[in-house]
Order: structure tokens, then sequence, then C-alpha cells
């Protein structure tokens, strides 16, 4: 969840192979994401290896205690009689947490669009912190934003309707590119509504203060061991998403966001939200990108088991750099996170199979006959090796 995380998710390519940034028109938001974007290096360098853990039953699978009675009770006793009324509490208390996370979903992603603000924020991922400055601005309905970084190479985001616009002064490029589901810190898409919804338990613990205003915490816990946990706080006053951080099967922290100053409500004039640059200087190079700059197409390949929730949003053929042929994309999302899957042609030279880890990321390489498959994404290895070893050509 990089604070310039924008509509898709960039993603190294296969490992053992020479690095290839890619747009996906995504979690992962990446970090997630995806809060999520376009602009994100993985940099293995700053991220912390950790272990798979094995795949959690999934708590839906387990059915009431109905018939249940201690050895030696007579059967249709009153353990018959207490187990379905037990089961139709459990029923409507499920029901009504469901209910509270949808409420608490809706207010946040709704005061991300509504309000105007302004805020520094801060991105942490391992050793790595980047500094930013938001201006959102909300007109009648539309939202128009400009995020510029504070330290490390300047770079200034703008994004204003469908479009989202990169611009690198230093390298004197601009990147125009189409906004897609992923939103950015602090906004929270409908898939990602949807899938915090459905995958996962809600429950809300003691407040705190973030930025200088008062916070309600909200954690979201897996109800699988397919997906990471999410903790957010919002502002108690206005609901606007003051922090948030991704955690991984181990309860450790992959990333973080959050504001460090933030004037809610604030006076945003529209000339605040518009590029430095009102007109691209003529010694820059415009790069028009397409939603993840893949040829779409079917690709032959399949992935016959895919997690719950996941569904695919994109399958073509990439031109990475260091390869011959074209190789086979495919991208599954659950609304939060986004998986790749590569397939190319094995070749002399093997290339390293099994599990990597990179921090959040999970980079897990197997050999299918003649073809490699890497799969990649920040989920736990359970869920990229599921994927992976169930790979096949169709």
């Amino acid at each position: 969840m990089h604070p310039t995380r924008l509509p898709s998710l960039l993603l190294l390519g296969p490992p053992g192979r020479p690095k290839a940034p890619i747009a996906c028109p995504t979690g992962a938001a990446q970090r997630r994401l995806g809060l999520l974007g376009p602009l994100r290096r993985i940099d293995a360098s700053s991220r912390r290896p950790h272990m798979p853990t094995r795949v959690a039953v999934d708590p839906r699978c387990a059915g009431p205690l109905a018939g249940y009675s201690r050895p030696g009770r007579k059967r249709g006793g009153p353990f018959l009689v207490l187990a379905p009324a037990a089961w139709v509490l459990f029923t409507l208390a499920s029901s009504a947490r469901a209910d509270d996370a949808s409420q608490w979903v809706a207010r946040v992603a709704q005061a991300a669009r509504q309000l105007n603000y302004v805020g520094t924020i801060v991105y942490q991922q391992g050793a790595r912190v980047e500094t930013s400055r938001l201006t959102h601005l909300s007109d009648n309905g539309r939202e128009y934003e400009k995020l510029v970084n504070l330290d490390g190479p300047a770079r200034e985001v703008v994004r204003a309707l469908g479009e989202v616009r990169i611009y690198y002064p230093d390298a004197k490029i601009v990147r125009v590119e189409p906004r897609t589901f992923r939103n950015a810190f602090p906004s929270l898409s409908a898939e990602q509504q949807k899938s915090l919804t459905q995958y996962y338990n809600f429950r809300l613990v003691a407040g705190e203060r973030v930025g200088g205003h008062a916070a309600d915490i909200a954690v979201f816990e897996p109800k699988d061991g397919l997906r990471y946990g999410h903790r957010f706080w919002a502002d108690t006053e206005t609901s606007l998403l003051l922090k948030a951080r991704v955690i991984n099967e181990r309860g450790e922290v992959v990333e973080q966001f959050a504001f460090t100053d933030l004037t809610v409500n604030a006076k945003v004039d529209p000339p605040m939200v518009e590029p430095t640059w009102a007109a691209v200087p003529p010694d820059w190079t415009v790069k028009e990108a397409s939603a993840g700059d893949v040829a779409p197409n079917d690709t032959g390949w399949a992935v016959t088991r895919i997690p719950p929730g996941f569904t695919k949003i994109m399958e073509g053929f990439r031109q990475l750099r260091g390869r011959r042929d074209p190789v086979a994309h495919l991208v599954f999302s659950d609304g939060l996170v986004a998986i790749s899957v590569f397939v190319e042609p094995y070749t002399t030279a093997p290339a390293p199979t099994g599990m990597k880890h990179q921090g959040g990321l999970n980079v897990y390489s197997v050999r299918q006959d003649d073809f490699l498959v890497t799969v990649l994404g920040e989920a736990p290895g359970a869920t990229v090796r599921l994927i992976g070893n169930s790979v096949s050509h169709r």
C-alpha cells in the first residue's frame, strides 16, 4: 500500500530473471493494494523474509453441533432443542457483525470521496519510509487529487476524473494512464469494500489518536489462511481513514500508511490539485499507458484452484526485458490484493524454483513440464503456492 499506489500494481518479473517493473490493472494494493499502484516498485533489499504458513480451515465450513448429546443422555433431550436455538443466535450475531462491517466500511469510503482534506502521509515498509503531501478536492461529486513526494526522487501524481498523470521531473517524463478500480490511501474502492465485508471477521477495538485526531480502530481478520489481515484507524468525527496497516499471517506489520498531520474540511481551491506543469515541457517524454500494457489474449493457461473471492481480472501476453518471447500473464484479485501468474518456456539454464519471501511479497516458482510458472503477490505463501500448483494448460 504505497502512498502513490494508484489503480494498478507494479510487480517484479519472475525470479532469477532481470527485474521488469510492470503495471497490472489491479491489492496491491497494493500493498494494497492497495491501496495500491502503478508507481510501486518492489525493493527486495527493503523486505524482511518470513516463512509461509499452512492454510487454516475456513470457519464457514464448520456446521452447528445440532444433535450432540453427552454419553448416557437420552437422545432427543434438551441438547437437541438448545443446539438449533444456539445456531439461530449465532447466525443472527454473525449477520449483525456483517452489517456493522458494511456500514463502517461504507462510511469510511464515503468520507474519503466527499471530504476536502490536506495532509502529510508517511508510508512504511520494513526499513523503507516515504513521505508525501496529499491534497484532495471534492467538487460536485467529482474528485481531484494531488500527491507530491517530499523525499526521495521527485514525483508528482495528479488524479482527475478517470485519468492519472505521474510526473517525473528529474527524468523529464510524464506517464498518463487510466484510473482503474484500485484506489489510493485513504480511499476504498467498491471492490475493496466488498472483499472486506465478505472474507474478513470484523471487530472494533479501543481507539487512539492519529495525527492529532481521535480515531476508532477497526480490525479485519481473514476468515481463512489465504489473505493478510488489515487494521484501519478512522477519524471519530468524520470517518476519514487516518491510518492503515497490512498484517501477515505471523502478526507482523507488512506495511503501513498514516497521516502525521491532517486538516479535514480544509479550504481547497482547484489550483491546489492541478499539476505543477500546466503544459508538458517540450523536452519531456509523454508515455501513454493502457491498463497494464498487456496485449489481451487467451493465453491457453488456466488456474484450477482459485482461492475464494479471487477472480481473474486480466489475461494476456507481456514482453518482459531480457525475454525473447512474450510471457503469458494472468492477474487475480479479491479487491484488496493482486496476484500475478507468469508462464514462460523453461530454458536450458535452470531458474530457481520454490518459495521466496520479500517482506509481504511471496514469490513461488514451479516447473510444469517444459514451462516455468511463477506466482507472486502480497498474500500468504499458502495462497501463491495453491495457485502455482494448479496452473495447467487448457
